[in-house]
C-alpha cells in the first residue's frame, strides 16, 4: 500500500511537472506572438512612412525637372536676346563707321588712279584723264566688296558724300584734289583685290579708258571721324 502511494505521488509530480511547464510554454508561445505582432506594426507604420516619402520625393523629383526645363528655356531665350543685342550693337558700330562717327583703322587696300602719262596727237584729252565715273566705279565695287571705310586723297568718305568733276581736279564733299587720286579702303584685302581684278572687272575697265591703275595691300589704314559740320555741309 505504501508502495502504490509512492507512485502515486511521483505520477502526481510529474503530472504537476508537465502541468506547469506546458503552461509556461503558452505564456511564452503568447509573448512572443505578441511581441511578433506590436513589431509588425511598427515595421508596417515604418514602410507606410517610407512609401509616403518616396512618393513625395518622386514629386518633388518631377518638380524639379519641370523647373529645370523651365530655366533651360529661359537660358536659351537670354542667349537668344543675347545674341540678338550684340547683333544690334555690331549693326550700330558698323552704321557709326560707315557715317564716319567713329575713327576707324585697320588692314586694307590703297587703289591709285592716274592720267594716261600719253596723249596721242589729234586725241581728246578728256579720253585720258580719270573722271568721277571712275571713281564711282571703284567705290562702289569696293562697298559691294566688303570695305568698312573709304577715303580719298585722306578725305573720309560717308553716306552723303559727293564727288564730281571739275576740269582737270575732282571735287569731294567741296575739297578739290588733283590727280593722282587715292582711294584708302579698310576691309579683307583678300576679298577687296581679287573684286577690283576679276578678269573683266573694274580694273580691266579703268584700263580700257587709258586711266593708269596700281593696287596696294597695306598693314594699317586709319580714319579719323568726319567732323559734325563737314558732315552737315556735305
Amino acid at each position: 500500500m505504501r508502495g502504490s502511494y509512492v507512485i502515486f505521488s511521483l505520477i502526481l509530480l510529474v503530472a504537476g511537472f508537465l502541468f506547469s511547464y506546458s503552461y509556461q510554454l503558452t505564456r511564452e508561445s503568447n509573448r512572443n506572438q505578441e511581441i511578433t505582432t506590436e513589431q509588425w506594426d511598427k515595421e508596417y507604420e515604418i514602410r507606410s512612412q517610407l512609401i509616403s516619402k518616396e512618393e513625395i520625393n518622386r514629386d518633388l523629383q518631377k518638380e524639379l525637372f519641370k523647373k529645370q526645363e523651365e530655366v533651360k528655356e529661359i537660358e536659351e531665350s537670354l542667349k537668344d536676346q543675347k545674341q540678338v543685342y550684340y547683333n544690334l550693337v555690331e549693326d550700330v558700330e558698323k552704321y557709326r563707321m560707315y557715317v564716319g562717327d567713329i575713327a576707324v583703322q585697320g588692314k586694307g587696300i590703297q587703289v591709285t588712279l592716274e592720267d594716261s602719262s600719253y596723249v596721242p596727237e589729234g586725241e581728246n584729252v578728256n579720253n585720258y584723264i580719270v573722271h568721277e565715273s571712275h571713281l564711282f566705279s571703284v567705290i562702289n565695287e569696293l562697298y559691294i566688296s566688303g570695305a568698312d571705310a573709304i577715303s580719298i586723297n585722306g578725305q573720309r568718305l560717308s553716306s552723303h558724300s559727293y564727288i564730281y568733276c571739275n576740269g582737270p581736279v575732282v571735287t569731294v564733299d567741296g575739297n578739290q584734289f588733283p590727280a593722282p587720286f587715292v582711294i584708302s579702303a579698310i576691309g579683307d584685302p583678300n576679298v577687296l583685290l581679287p573684286a577690283l581684278n576679276i578678269t573683266g572687272g573694274i580694273v580691266d575697265q579703268l584700263s580700257y579708258d587709258n586711266v593708269v591703275v596700281t593696287l596696294e595691300k597695306l598693314e594699317n589704314i586709319k580714319m579719323e571721324p568726319l567732323l559734325q559740320e563737314k558732315k552737315a555741309s556735305s
